[in-house]
């Protein structure tokens, strides 16, 4: 340091002179107390911090948050239908209807005598395919489908490592659960549709169509039960998406995937044998699943609002009970993957 000192420049040492030579790594003392006693230039550009403020305040309200939502979202729903996985869920529980139709079309007399007469009126109707496909496959198929989607929302990007990068944008924690939670409703939905919109046209296609005669014995036209239809599946989606709540939540809890899918599906499993125990009947009004068939009374003239109310107000309670819990827990947890 002597001997940098020894031949430094004058000229620098006093200061004076823009093209003063200076030793690399070395700031001489004056200059340092001169720059401490100027204080901070106020031709400097405005910190970055208030650049972030900004950005995160049109992140989080006005129609900038409806655009960042509108973009994870679309994100989303490219990911979850592009994947091959839920494609195939979603063409066999399509298939089902299918073969329970064509089985019904060949062997339909000889299970004339079926028990509760659904084959008889998929015989003379084909509307009926649909309601019977949807009945069919209510409780337990569909729900595996939607466990394996809503259950793998959180904690498949926390087994990937990308949940960390997800949530690098401003106030991301609870914009990205509503995105993951809307995708599985638009899930739900798409299975449900997928269901009606299969039996009903293999319904049509291989048995009569024409007025629909409902459980209270009152004939309507095709095109009210078409409407009538829309409303069960609408019914059936909400259902799926209180499931789906349900798997959410769980996923929060843990970082393997197939922990959240499993734990939801023997919940599922679970509480339809505890709807099968005839001691347990006080506490079955509280079972998910035992709301998820309620759509028989949109065949009913007219039609038991009461009934589908109780169904509704039942789904709206479990998505809000494990939605918070879900919100509680993953916005206040250490994200380390």
């Amino acid at each position: 340091m002597a001997d940098q000192v020894a031949v430094e420049d004058p000229g620098l040492r006093s200061g004076r002179g823009a093209g003063a030579r200076r030793t690399p790594g070395l700031v001489p003392v004056s200059e340092s107390r001169r720059t401490a006693e100027q204080g901070p230039r106020s031709d400097l550009p405005v910190p970055a911090a208030s650049t972030l403020d900004a950005v995160t305040r049109e992140a989080t309200s006005g129609p900038g948050a409806v655009a960042a939502f509108a973009r994870m979202l679309g994100s989303e729903l490219g990911l979850t239908f592009r994947r091959p996985r839920n494609l195939a869920m979603l063409a066999v529980l399509a298939a089902v209807p299918v073969i329970m139709g064509v089985v019904l079309r060949i062997l339909g007399d000889d299970m004339a005598d079926g028990p509760g007469g659904l084959i008889q009126q998929v015989a003379g109707n084909g509307f009926f395919l649909a309601l019977v496909s949807l009945g069919a496959l209510v409780p337990l198929l569909m729900p595996v489908a939607v466990a394996v989607v809503a259950g793998d929302a959180l904690a498949g990007e926390a087994a990937g490592g990308t949940l960390r990068y997800l949530l690098a944008a401003p106030a991301g924690r609870t914009r990205l659960l509503a995105v993951k939670f809307v995708n599985a409703v638009l899930f739900c939905l798409a299975v449900a549709s997928a269901v009606a919109l299969a039996a009903l046209i293999t319904g049509l296609l291989l048995f009569p169509a024409g007025p629909v005669t409902l459980l209270s014995g009152v004939a309507i036209p095709l095109g009210d039960a078409l409407l009538r239809l829309l409303i069960v599946i609408g019914y059936v989606t909400l259902g799926m998406a209180a499931l789906a709540a349900v798997a959410i939540a769980l996923s929060t809890l843990t970082e393997a995937p197939i922990g959240a899918i499993a734990a939801t599906v023997v919940l599922v499993i679970a509480t339809q044998v505890m709807r099968a125990i005839p001691q347990l009947e006080p506490v079955q009004a509280y079972l998910l699943p035992n709301w998820w068939s309620g759509f028989d009374a949109v065949l009913r003239d007219p039609i038991a609002f009461d009934h589908l109310t109780s169904g509704l107000l039942a789904f709206g309670a479990y998505i809000l009970l494990f939605g918070s819990f879900a919100w509680a827990r993953f916005t206040s947890k250490d994200i380390t993957s």
